[in-house]
């Protein structure tokens, strides 16, 4: 169901206006097992987004090095391996985490040649 308002954010807001907004809003479950879940949730969706921006930073890096023509092999490996224990963790999913690693591989075969 898509609310007209979010969080007394027009829905023409800016993520920017959103977020915070999202963030200060008092809790509003009553249940003392939901709240627990929000927390929980919260805390997770942190996490995680902590570590979706890592495997952009590796990424960047490894396409950056291929591009400078160092090698970026171990750039590669890093990045790769990235994106699997995010997959294993389920941060992202398992298809996902094959198309990054596939176009990430993609691009750097194309640099090399």
């Amino acid at each position: 169901m898509r609310h007209r308002f979010v969080n007394g954010a027009p829905q023409w807001a800016t993520p920017d206006e959103i977020f915070p907004l999202r963030r200060t809003c008092a809790p509003v479950a009553n249940i003392k097992s939901q709240i627990k879940r929000n927390i929980t949730n919260e805390k997770r969706r942190l996490r995680n987004r902590t570590v979706r921006s890592e495997l952009r930073t590796r990424t960047k890096a490894a396409v950056a090095a291929a591009e400078a023509g160092e090698g970026g092999a171990e750039e590669l490996v890093t990045a790769m391996r990235r994106i699997d224990k995010a997959s294993a963790k389920g941060v992202i999913h398992a298809n996902a985490a094959a198309r990054q690693k596939s176009r990430l591989q993609k691009r750097i075969n194309a640099l090399d040649a």
